[in-house]
């Protein structure tokens, strides 16, 4: 029988104890229409969503205003985020549920990454 040792400082597991955090890529675009103040208010909110959760923000990228491949919400472009983090499964849910209702972010994707 192999006993492993595991660091706490460095664990995969969430505080909470013994839920897996696991790394994720969030992009999401903000309505093109606001002010550049206000979109990155959207953006820190969608932060604090994550945080609120017990998230890691490991890397914030504000890749600027983009055009979209096609019209969304009858927008041709918009302001693209991506958020590098880990987190468990309740944090990822609680940013689908937020990005869906808020109606500044016109479109969002959440992908797990394989680090």
């Amino acid at each position: 029988m192999r006993v492993r040792n595991y660091s706490l400082a460095n664990s995969p597991f969430s505080p909470k104890g013994g839920v897996r955090m696991r790394n994720y890529e969030v992009m999401f675009v903000v309505r093109p229409n606001l002010e550049d103040e206000a979109t990155n208010v959207v953006a820190e909110n969608m932060k604090k969503v994550l945080e609120g959760k017990k998230a890691t923000i490991n890397e914030v990228v504000n890749m600027g205003r983009r055009e979209l491949a096609y019209e969304v919400k009858k927008f041709n472009n918009g302001s693209y985020f991506l958020f590098k983090i880990t987190a468990d499964k309740e944090a990822v849910k609680e940013f689908d549920r937020v990005a869906n209702i808020n109606e500044d972010v016109i479109r969002h994707i959440i992908v797990k990454r394989e680090d």
